[in-house]
């Protein structure tokens, strides 16, 4: 398993700098929560690992690979999972079709399904031949998790997975979340406003402000004085 590593990191829109030399490792199997007020650089650092901004400067490994070099597909391909904001599943695609997208990232060339995602999300094969574009927000939300997993990823990138989801799906969501890190070995990176469920399910934490690490630790140092001082609005 591959470590990532960022080093003095800047991610640029245009001219402007968004992100401002952010340094952070995860390790294999680690989960990582990335924490901010709105408008800090949360998203753009997680587009920039992607390779989705204008242009990056830094450092950015992925095991012994320069990921800063490479392209947005060429990094999926190393097993690196992104799911964005607004989930962006295919609204008229079904449920199947839109899975078996998500393994023409696999390096394998493999098109199964792994079984496990309709344990962990049943309503997924319950809904298998329904178009996406028909099912809640939170079923859009599982299902853009379960296409991200058909790839087979090491690192699964997420932005916000449990925002503007009913209630009674976003536990389901945060616990599928967690059993992916500790089950599965997934390494996680995660954007998150909920401060409990980043406390409860991240090894470490990062703080962002105006683009730069404001301070980081161990999800135990998540402690309410922190909260106040760096989240609140």
């Amino acid at each position: 398993m591959e470590t990532m590593q960022a080093k003095d990191l800047y991610s640029f829109y245009g001219k402007s700098p968004v992100i401002q030399g952010v340094s952070f490792d995860l390790e294999p199997g680690e989960f990582l929560a990335i924490l901010g007020r709105n408008g800090v650089g949360k998203t753009t650092l997680l587009k920039s690992i992607m390779g989705l901004t204008d242009r990056c400067d830094g450092g950015l490994i992925f095991g012994e690979q320069d990921l800063l070099s490479r392209s947005t597909s060429q990094r999926a391909k190393l097993g690196i999972a992104y799911i964005p904001q607004g989930r962006e599943i295919i609204p008229n695609f079904t449920v199947r079709e839109n899975i078996v997208m998500g393994t023409f990232a696999r390096p394998d060339g493999k098109r199964e399904i792994p079984d496990y995602l309709f344990e962990m999300f049943p309503i997924l094969d319950e809904f298998i031949g329904r178009k996406g574009g028909d099912l809640s927000g939170g079923q859009q939300q599982q299902l853009a998790i379960a296409r991200a997993l058909a790839m087979d990823p090491k690192i699964l990138i997420l932005d916000e997975p449990t925002e503007g989801i009913q209630p009674n799906i976003v536990k389901q969501i945060e616990d599928a979340i967690i059993r992916l890190n500790r089950e599965r070995g997934l390494g996680i990176i995660l954007v998150e406003q909920n401060v409990p469920f980043a406390r409860r399910a991240s090894d470490r934490f990062m703080v962002l402000d105006k683009g730069r690490v404001v301070l980081s630790g161990l999800s135990k140092d998540l402690t309410d004085s922190v909260v106040e001082k760096h989240l609140t609005f």
